[in-house]
């Protein structure tokens, strides 16, 4: 796979969450060749299959990496200007000045505006614009923007993908459509490699709102373990060391009580096996990942999380290095290619 092309391709596509279908139209095309099954569920879930070799019942592995992204939603109207609610976790300081497609009778180019510094008061200068305070001019005028726009229409977040120098690259939704593009580069090495578990790759809906895409998924595919693939935070100005990952440094492999041990073991022992470049990072409590939602599905279900390390999450900047992607992917087929009996015993299978 290409990863900044398709990156570009699959981030310039609107996915707000629970409105995911052009992405999983998108993403049908990448993952029918890698799979043997390819299905998809009631909660917009798109669900590839895998099989393992050998003879069924086959122990199963879960993967899960999720497609929406935040958004906005019209909640009103102001004269000829339009407001709005958040869809996720919008941060109001990000997003003024902003470039976004209202997506009502038609797709309408916009911006995110408020009154101009000059006309603040000493005391607002000195605080982000509320949200309240902002709205979308998309340059009709009132009877104009009534028939082409209604409540409940969706507003995504305008942001082209860059390539930056080294291999690294900004854009929106990398958080975690990268995450997702870390399935395909799986499925890749996995052409190649002999595997005895049967592996699911699911790309999930709705993470933004509440992990409800891997909690339907999780409880639909009942695999014997799984591990998520999300974004973690990258070292980046500001922000303490200890609660970034060092960008180009690989895969997070997180250590927690969302984690199965065992399958944490694992997956360090096949990272070191194959001089895969990785690191460490702490989460003490929820992760806030599909993780937490996989680990309680049914019984349990033993869980992982890897983490690609991301600048300036949820924004239209978000920046990654592309060498994080591949060694995510790479590391996910090898540790499926170890799967084995032994293995099953040792996690209590």
């Amino acid at each position: 796979m290409q990863i900044v092309e398709w990156l570009r391709r699959i981030t310039e596509i609107g996915g707000v969450s629970g409105y995911e279908q052009q992405i999983l139209d998108a993403l049908t095309e990448d993952l029918a060749p890698l799979s043997d099954e390819l299905s998809s569920d009631a909660l917009g879930n798109l669900i590839a299959l895998k099989r393992g070799r050998g003879s069924a019942p086959r122990r199963s592995i879960m993967l899960a990496a999720h497609t929406d992204e935040i958004g906005l939603m019209v909640s009103g109207f102001e004269g000829a200007f339009i407001r709005f609610a958040r869809v996720g976790g919008i941060d109001a300081r990000n997003i003024l000045g902003q470039e976004v497609i209202v997506h009502g009778q038609r797709d309408l180019p916009g911006i995110i505006a408020s009154h101009p510094p000059h006309l603040s008061t000493p005391a607002e200068r000195k605080k982000t614009v509320a949200l309240k305070d902002l709205y979308v001019d998309i340059g009709y005028g009132q009877e104009s923007v009534a028939s082409l726009v209604q409540i409940g229409d969706l507003i995504t977040l305008k942001g082209d993908t860059v390539e930056l120098a080294n291999g690294y690259v900004a854009g929106k939704a990398f958080d975690d459509r990268a995450g997702v593009g870390c399935l395909i580069v799986c499925l890749e090495q996995l052409q190649r490699l002999a595997h005895d578990w049967d592996v699911y790759a699911v790309a999930t809906s709705q993470e933004e709102l509440g992990l409800r895409g891997a909690t339907v998924a999780a409880f639909g595919i009942d695999p014997d373990v799984a591990i998520a693939i999300d974004v973690g935070f990258g070292a980046q100005r500001g922000v303490d060391e200890e609660e970034t990952l060092t960008m180009d440094g690989g895969p997070a492999i997180a250590v927690g009580p969302n984690i199965h041990p065992v399958l944490r073991r694992r997956i360090e022992k096949v990272a070191k096996a194959n001089e895969i470049t990785h690191q460490f990072e702490y989460a003490a409590g929820a992760t806030g990942t599909d993780a937490w939602a996989i680990q309680v599905s049914r019984e349990g279900i033993p869980t992982a999380l890897l983490s690609l390390p991301l600048r300036y999450m949820h924004s239209t900047v978000e920046t990654l290095c592309t060498r994080d992607m591949d060694r995510t992917g790479r590391l996910l087929a090898h540790v499926i290619s170890s799967l084995d009996d032994p293995f099953a015993q040792e996690v209590g299978l």
